[in-house]
């Protein structure tokens, strides 16, 4: 089950980061060190997935299906309550009501998929829309028949109660990131931004969560908490019960007002840096130096950030990989998942070519349920509205079981050579080569376990002791000898 974090403590530990640069500094042909039959911690695994604009049904057939199968621990939903009509991916980020009623199935349906993912071992995320209404400014009609206006929300919000913000700004907007003020009481592309330092709002929006919890969901992602002000996130999110687990978008921008490490006494935060600075890692930069990837300054403290490769945000405005990026992507996942830094969330959409395209949709506007075609992967160029289902994906599924194995166990062995390559092993739990050029490389390598045959889950997940694709000899000195192809890796790891 999902660890809290931030609130409360988190399970996949980083504390071995001093033992990290002790051990990283030896000779890249180190002898492994003596092992009695390792095995595996189980259920250590903290990876979550967003599974953006999947349907209820679909995502409790997936709980079974895969993800509690695979080990993963939790999954994010997209936002569950009434938006405005439309196709566009967005029309879900403009809440009409607070009813749990959306194109994406009834309340029912989401109830019967929160227990569902329950019984797989596999908790549930909310996206909760609680910095706005909507962006329209003519009145309309959302999913579930509630009537609405730009400012008024019947039996919810109207602008006469003063339950809205109204900025000076030319159009109302945002016009300038550089005041906190103006980003967190200005609209967001016209979203009607509510006023939530007032009580009457909060209250609104605490009740909103406190049924969402009931349905069974262990927490929230806090869309656009940026644009809430600390204090008044802060509010919102004591008056929930103290286990709610609470992830919050702050996305960091250099030099502005509003900073994530303002929000961390609420809750964990999303570290947008890591996916941007991850590309470097797999197009160029000194590989070795991944290892250290959020140590640095610019980053939210370890145990408070939540981190990604990809987002439904940033895979369409280009600021980190994508699905179209193939194995790059795939190898930038690869090295999150084995990663000490931060709460690994997988993400999987569809595939589009216009920005705001919206999910497949039936003649009513109900979004399809989503299903994953035989042989997805890196190499397979999807059509535009087909679910790409990169989760699935047979090397990141089998690094959700890698992660699993190498749980705490202190980085060794790193090796370097050739450079275009990086190898290390987690004690003697789990080892990982990854050759990020575009050309085949050779080698062997010390991976720190004992003699015998292991399963490359880079192949996909061991199901009932089976390799889903080749097998790995380890020689009894430690070492493999191995032929990694373009922009590939290999990852064994000790059985549970």
């Amino acid at each position: 089950m999902l660890h809290l974090r931030g609130r409360a403590t988190r399970s996949f530990a980083a504390a071995t980061l001093a033992a990290t640069v002790l051990v990283a500094c030896g000779p890249a042909t180190d002898a492994p060190e003596p092992t009695s039959s390792p095995s595996a911690p189980a259920g250590a695994t903290d990876v979550g997935v967003q599974l953006f604009q999947w349907s209820w049904d679909a995502i409790g057939r997936e709980c079974t299906d895969h993800l509690g199968p695979t080990g993963v621990d939790w999954v994010l939903t997209s936002p569950p309550q009434e938006h405005i009509l439309g196709a566009e991916w967005w029309t879900a980020y403009q809440p009409v009501s607070y009813q749990v009623e959306s194109r994406l199935g009834t309340r029912e349906q989401f109830a019967a998929m929160v227990r569902t993912c329950g019984d797989a071992g596999v908790d549930v995320v909310a996206d909760a829309v609680i910095n706005h209404m909507t962006g329209q400014d003519e009145p309309g009609v959302g999913w579930a028949g509630s009537a609405y206006e730009h400012y008024e929300y019947p039996g919810l919000y109207s602008d006469a109660d003063g339950d809205f913000h109204h900025c000076a700004t030319l159009d109302g907007d945002i016009a300038n990131y550089y005041s906190a003020l103006e980003v967190q009481t200005c609209e967001l592309v016209n979203l009607a931004d509510l006023a939530t330092e007032t009580p009457e709002v909060r209250a609104t929006i605490v009740a909103y969560l406190e049924d969402l919890l009931s349905l069974g969901v262990v927490g929230f992602r806090i869309d656009a908490a940026k644009h809430m002000a600390p204090d008044d996130v802060a509010a919102i999110v004591d008056a929930l019960p103290a286990d709610t687990v609470v992830v919050q978008e702050v996305i960091r921008g250099a030099d502005e007002a509003v900073q994530p490490e303002q929000y961390v006494a609420s809750g964990d935060v999303f570290e947008f840096a890591y996916g941007e600075e991850i590309i470097g890692y797999v197009e160029g930069s000194s590989f070795r130096k991944v290892l250290d990837l959020g140590t640095g300054g610019g980053y939210l403290p370890d145990e408070s950030a939540y981190v990604f490769v990809d987002n439904h945000d940033t895979e369409r405005n280009g600021s980190t990989l994508r699905y179209t990026d193939g194995r790059a992507y795939e190898l930038a996942t690869v090295l999150m998942l084995a990663g000490d830094y931060g709460t690994p969330v997988l993400y999987s959409g569809y595939a589009f070519s216009d920005r705001d395209a919206g999910p497949p949709q039936d003649g009513a506007g109900r979004v399809e349920d989503a299903t994953c075609a035989p042989g997805v992967g890196p190499d397979v160029e999807p059509e535009d509205g087909a679910w790409v289902c990169q989760h699935r994906w047979p090397g990141i599924a089998g690094m959700v079981q890698w992660r699993d194995a190498a749980a705490g166990g202190a980085v060794g062995h790193v090796q370097n050579e050739p450079r275009s390559t990086l190898a290390y092993a987690r004690a003697d739990r789990a080892f990982l080569v990854v050759n990020r050029d575009d050309e085949p490389v050779s080698g062997t390598w010390q991976t720190g376990l004992a003699e015998g045959e292991y399963c490359d889950l880079a192949d996909g997940p061991q199901r009932d002791g089976d390799c889903a694709g080749a097998s790995v000899a380890v020689a009894a000195d430690g070492t493999t000898t191995l032929t990694l192809e373009p922009q590939s890796f290999v990852a064994i790891r000790v059985a549970p």
